[in-house]
């Protein structure tokens, strides 16, 4: 099976019963997960997923295993981040071979750390696995680079709302607006008109490029190409659903000539969609 000819004789690290397994999903497309990811799908028993998690990856499953949503969508009834470390506790305790699969990465923006430390204080052995995180994957198939020599050597990876669900009153959105020449802001859409307000009040130019990337390295991709001042108003006319990652910076002009899925369908790409312009490397 295709499996088998995924996954060569090496030394694989053995699934034990009771342990959990914290795995990154990546950004969407099947395609993207690590070999230990698919080689936990192929031995759990029991796999806890969140929303973000693309179908196609839990058909990659043991047909035997037992599948539970744990997912987390804003505005929706969802389940308690404690709820969720203590189920995980519980089907480990049951002798269970656990699989919490997250999309994107488990460390970022995504909770992992605080379902590990439950797992530490419940004395449950678990394993990290990385996955691609959306804010670089995600972009890549966009076509739009994290970082590019003629246009920024910093990226910022900022969280859109807290725990609470509202825009971060901890960040130094001013200093954020200065220091980094691109930002990459996960779960931003519903508040992109206030954190939009605050970027350019830190000196964002209103007329900055940005990018809104929704539903990511998925069949459902869609790209919304703007500007700061005009992203909430443009998201809101043309419809743009979550999950979506909003870029902030000259790297979106790059999607001139990097849209490499839009070329897949007919898209002229453009060798220097910088047009000559250099900008300032604040990073």
């Amino acid at each position: 099976m295709v499996y088998d000819a995924l996954l060569p004789p090496l030394d694989w690290p053995e699934f034990e019963a009771g342990s959990v397994w914290l795995v990154g999903a990546g950004p969407g497309d099947p395609g993207l997960l690590s070999l230990l990811a698919l080689h936990a799908l192929r031995q759990a028993d029991s796999i806890v997923h969140d929303a973000l998690v693309d179908p196609r990856i839990l058909r990659l499953a043991r047909p035997d295993s037992v599948l539970e949503y744990a997912g987390k969508r804003g505005g929706k009834p969802s389940p308690r981040q404690p709820d969720i470390s203590a189920r995980l506790v519980q089907l480990a305790r049951a002798g269970r071979r656990v699989l919490r699969l997250k999309g994107g990465d488990p460390f970022v923006f995504g909770r992992g750390a605080e379902e590990a430390l439950a797992l530490v204080a419940a004395g449950i052995a678990f394993r990290i696995v990385p996955g691609i995180t959306a804010g670089i994957g995600g972009l890549t198939y966009a076509g739009i680079p994290t970082t590019h020599r003629e246009t920024n050597a910093a990226v910022s990876f900022i969280t859109g709302h807290n725990s609470d669900g509202v825009v971060p009153d901890g960040l130094d959105w001013g200093a954020l607006a200065k220091g980094a020449p691109v930002l990459v802001i996960y779960m931003a859409l519903k508040h992109l008109g206030a954190i939009a307000e605050r970027l350019i009040a830190g000196g964002r130019n209103k007329d900055e490029p940005v990018a809104i990337v929704s539903k990511a390295a998925t069949p459902d991709q869609r790209v919304l190409e703007t500007t700061l001042g005009a992203a909430a108003a443009d998201a809101d006319a043309a419809a743009i659903e979550p999950p979506a990652l909003v870029v902030v910076g000259e790297v979106v002009r790059l999607r001139a000539g990097l849209d490499w899925l839009g070329a897949l369908a007919g898209r002229v790409l453009v060798a220097d969609p910088l047009g000559g312009r250099r900008p300032a490397k604040a990073g």
